[in-house]
């Protein structure tokens, strides 16, 4: 029999392009398979999985599910989204970085016999351009794709955690976009929390983009998560002949108070949002039916805080909810709203619910989605990459949350969505 093989196809491609990978050449018998991510923020991520091998001595991930291990479905990418995390970062700076990573993968057969392969998954691909902006107070990097432009645009933010989201940025780049990964607090020159936020500085941005950066056809998206989805919703609607589509990932239909990304010491239901000096009205503030509860809990097991029930309490009020609602019916563009069904954050499903039916309401006349992932949590984002980590710190308050989901669910909802999102924003920008 043949020396034992693994094969990894493509072996250096872009993060969101899924790999093949073959075993070959192995004695019959249980082959034990294991995964290893030395990420460049210094933290270490494994997984391990026991395949069974038969009288051909080949096994195709793809087409044959794990007998035992971190997953159990067919699938070459299980072997990144279940990895474990076993050793934490000693340098969480670069941990949102978009430095190159390098997935290690080692086959060791019935007989002894092993093999090692390992694949290169890259956020920025070859004739992406990088370049910091802070003009105007305007913060953020812009990746520029390859080729000759002009190319359209589309501006991507982040949510309660703040900083600068470069990691989607440069994926929307590897597609042909002109991205411009905003920052709007916890970034460099700017506050350090949500409170207060002025959507002038947004509107600056935008018409930054149009000048600056001549989008293609002068199409401009936006897109954000949690309070960002909240924020794309929010821009859309407020300036309509700014924004060409929206695309929203685990979105709220009403405008919150600053909750966990606030300043010390102040309350959650402060104002996030002003315009022309004045706060933007939010769910919570002086809302007789706001139940803290669940988001002041503290789990007596030190199990993490789920703190989605707390949502739907403020819903009950329907004074509330109407000052707060965001009026997505002025939107004048498609719309692709992302979400979780077991989002343990806030209840993302039920809000793009709401929307869709604001929008079919209102004739909308643009495309308009939901894509729901079954299953799946909070923390929607980019595909082939560990899903695990469920539960963690929030960036700001530093209470440790849980978003929901499983890593089976998460993983096929990022998959699933960011599909959905390539093939959305190729013809609302077409």
């Amino acid at each position: 029999m043949s020396k034992p093989t693994i094969q990894v196809s493509p072996h250096d491609a872009a993060l969101d392009v899924r790999r093949r990978i073959v075993l070959e050449g192995y004695a019959p018998g249980p082959v034990r398979l294991t995964a290893e991510l030395r990420h460049p923020d210094g933290s270490v991520w494994l997984s391990e999985a026991t395949l069974a091998v038969g009288d051909d001595g080949r096994i195709d991930l793809d087409q044959q599910a794990p007998s035992a291990g971190d997953w159990d479905v067919a699938d070459a990418m299980g072997l990144v989204w279940s990895m474990r995390r076993v050793q934490p970062p000693s340098a969480p700076a670069r941990t949102d970085e978009v430095e190159p990573l390098t997935i290690a993968v080692q086959a060791r057969g019935a007989d002894g016999e092993s093999a090692q392969a390992d694949f290169i998954q890259r956020y920025v691909v070859e004739g992406v351009q990088r370049r910091e902006v802070n003009v105007e107070g305007i913060v953020g990097t812009v990746f520029t794709p390859a080729g000759a432009g002009p190319h359209p645009a589309i501006v991507v933010m982040n949510g309660s955690g703040g900083g600068v989201p470069l990691q989607r940025a440069s994926q929307w780049a590897a597609h042909g976009y002109t991205a411009f990964a905003l920052g709007y607090f916890k970034a460099p020159g700017l506050p350090d929390h949500i409170s207060g936020t002025p959507l002038e500085y947004f509107e600056r941005a935008l018409r930054w983009v149009r000048a600056e950066l001549a989008p293609r056809k002068g199409f401009v998206a936006v897109t954000g998560q949690s309070r960002g989805g909240e924020l794309a919703l929010l821009l859309g609607a407020r300036f309509p002949e700014l924004v060409s589509a929206v695309i929203a990932y685990v979105p709220s239909i009403v405008v919150h108070g600053t909750l966990r990304a606030g300043r010390p010491g102040e309350a959650p239901d402060s104002p996030v949002w002003t315009w022309q000096g004045q706060p933007l009205p939010n769910v919570w503030k002086d809302n007789p039916d706001a139940d803290w509860a669940a988001f002041d809990q503290v789990p007596a097991d030190g199990q993490p805080v789920r703190q989605a029930p707390a949502f739907l309490s403020v819903l009950r009020n329907a004074d509330a909810v109407a000052a707060a609602r965001i009026p997505v019916e002025r939107i004048k563009g498609p719309v692709l709203l992302i979400s979780g069904t077991d989002d343990g954050f806030w209840p993302s499903s039920l809000y793009s619910e709401q929307i869709v039916d604001a929008l079919r309401a209102n004739g909308h006349r643009w495309p308009y989605r939901h894509v729901r992932g079954e299953g799946a949590g909070h923390a929607i984002g980019l595909p082939n990459q560990p899903t695990t980590l469920i539960a963690k710190p929030h960036p700001v308050a530093g209470v440790v949350l849980t978003g929901g989901g499983t890593p089976l669910a998460n993983a096929r909802a990022n998959t699933a969505s960011w599909q959905a999102a390539v093939d959305f924003l190729a013809e609302a920008s077409a």
